[in-house]
């Protein structure tokens, strides 16, 4: 068998090599990640809901971010991060303040208890990985993490270095 879909490719599959069913158990392993990483979460000392999270995560990323941008990361209306963002303000893991040089748009950052509450989450989530990483064998591991680093370099190509030439 040839080709992986578009015409002029060339390059043959190995057995069980098909671009579709890999996907398909990709998507699987998926999955488990995500129950995985749901219920490391829910363990953590405060209980927060996904959408919660990733606002979190995406103010720790980006502190000083406004409200506007925010709803934008999470591909929410204006309204509902507005009100996301007041749950998170009265558990005191978020605050708003005045930007300082536009007295209309409000920043937002994380409290120390907000950097905490994120530290205890991703803590969490590692050890539980390393739990399902050491169940594999060393040559899985690597064969996974070769695998990633493959995929990753698609979907985000690093730019060039200032010391490698130009292909041009």
């Amino acid at each position: 068998m040839t080709g992986f879909g578009g015409p002029g490719d060339h390059r043959a599959r190995e057995p069980g090599d098909d671009p579709e069913a890999v996907a398909s158990q990709i998507a699987d392993a998926v999955d488990g990640l995500a129950a995985l990483w749901t219920v490391a979460a829910q363990d953590a000392s405060m209980r927060l809901s996904p959408h919660q999270l990733r606002a979190l995560r995406a103010v720790q990323t980006a502190p000083g971010l406004n409200l506007t941008s925010l709803a934008d990361r999470l591909d929410i209306g204006l309204p509902t991060a507005s009100r996301l963002c007041d749950r998170l303000a009265a558990a005191g893991l978020l605050e708003r303040a005045p930007h300082p040089d536009t007295r209309r748009e409000v920043q937002l950052r994380l409290t120390a208890h907000g950097r905490t509450v994120l530290t205890d989450v991703a803590d969490r989530r590692a050890h539980a990985l390393a739990v399902a990483l050491a169940a594999m064998r060393p040559a899985e591991r690597e064969a996974l993490r070769e695998g990633l680093r493959g995929f990753l370099a698609t979907r985000d190509p690093a730019p060039p270095r200032a010391d490698e030439p130009h292909g041009d």
